[in-house]
């Protein structure tokens, strides 16, 4: 059974959205579609929110579609990875990560 994970996040404060979104397109969506336990990755930038004038609670949203758990885990352990999510990191800011299993 696939499992998508999906990331809420914010950026740090001093992190300017043109590093950031630089950054994903050019090292972190190509690294993390190139692991063999993920089927897909894509990062989306919030636009606004349906119906109302308030701001979305969360900037960005990642969908990371992983065909194997087990094998994910091993993936995010190397140490290409791991310089990936150290990267990542001193970005994001409010991160959350959320498991979630398809209905029907």
């Amino acid at each position: 059974m696939s499992t998508k994970i999906v990331a809420l996040f914010n950026l740090k404060p001093g992190v300017s959205v043109a590093d950031y979104e630089a950054w994903a397109k050019s090292k972190d969506i190509p690294t993390v579609n190139g692991l063999q336990s993920v089927d897909e990755f894509a990062v989306f930038k919030s636009t606004g929110l349906l119906g109302s004038d308030d701001k979305p609670p969360y900037a960005y949203i990642e969908t990371i579609d992983v065909n194997d758990m087990e094998a994910f885990g091993g993936d995010v352990s190397t140490e290409t990875m791991q310089a990936i999510a150290g990267e990542f990191q001193a970005m994001a800011d409010d991160l959350v990560f959320i498991m979630t299993d398809k209905l029907g």
